[in-house]
């Protein structure tokens, strides 16, 4: 048996979402993982553990496929459009069919109900470590002119301080973790303000505009920041140097 002062030492920066809608479930889950030294957050559908994870993240998901509002295959597959987050699928589908399914929609394990205490336990574990281990910080980006380093949490245009607030910082950290590569307008709106906001593409418009004053960047001769009509945006790096820039110090 583990020692939860030992488990708690190891794991008290974890957090654990559950989406379950037997609250026998959640309770018996939230009480086992807490005792781990785990952070717990609990959610009995599909859209408001969507909503959780969008808005404030998790070091792992504890999916039910048997949700009241949407099947647990649809909540893994819009998940996996904008979140890596691994995923432990709770299910009474023992056939082997509806657990490839799963693991072909993008869970990371499963465990079959009734499960065994440690088991799952044992099983969390594995899988915390394994995405700790792989988790790779994005790069610098330093062109000379515009440098960010998401370590630091540091942004400088011509070697001048940018304040950004936090949403202009999360949208370029995002932009900048698939550079090169379009971000659909649905996968920011859902990352950045969750899936309920999905239709309001003028938080989008706006924010853009907000990061690109900051950068110097244009609309219209984009440097760094390309959209993409209809699609999203792109973040390139690239393009001629504006001119006049000016780093801002308000949020």
């Amino acid at each position: 048996m583990i020692d939860p002062p030992a488990a708690r030492a190891a794991s008290h920066a974890f957090r654990i979402l559950v989406i379950d809608d037997e609250a026998q479930i959640r309770r018996f889950l939230d009480i086992t993982l807490r005792a781990q030294g785990y952070q717990v957050t609990s959610c009995a559908d599909g859209a408001t553990g969507l909503s959780e994870l969008s808005a404030h993240g998790a070091d792992l998901v504890v999916l039910d496929l048997g949700l009241p509002d949407l099947d647990g295959l649809d909540v893994l597959r819009e998940l996996r459009g904008w979140s890596q987050a691994p995923v432990m699928v709770l299910t009474v589908r023992s056939g082997e069919a509806q657990i490839v399914s799963a693991l072909d929609a993008g869970a990371n394990d499963y465990v079959t109900k009734p499960f065994g205490t440690q088991e799952l336990m044992a099983r969390i574990r594995v899988l915390l470590r394994a995405h700790a281990a792989g988790d790779e910080p994005v790069a610098v980006f330093d062109d000379g002119h515009l440098r960010i380093d998401p370590g630091r949490r540091e942004v400088t245009v011509a070697g001048l301080a940018v304040t950004l607030a936090r949403k202009e910082y999360q949208l370029l950290t995002l932009l900048l973790a698939h550079a090169g590569r379009v971000v659909t307008q649905p996968q920011l709106m859902r990352q950045m303000w969750g899936p309920t906001h999905e239709q309001d593409t003028h938080y989008l418009r706006v924010l853009t505009g907000k990061l690109r004053g900051k950068l110097g960047d244009s609309a219209v001769a984009p440097r760094y920041i390309v959209t993409e009509p209809g699609v999203g945006l792109r973040f390139v790096g690239e393009g001629p140097a504006p001119e006049g820039v000016g780093a801002t110090g308000k949020g």
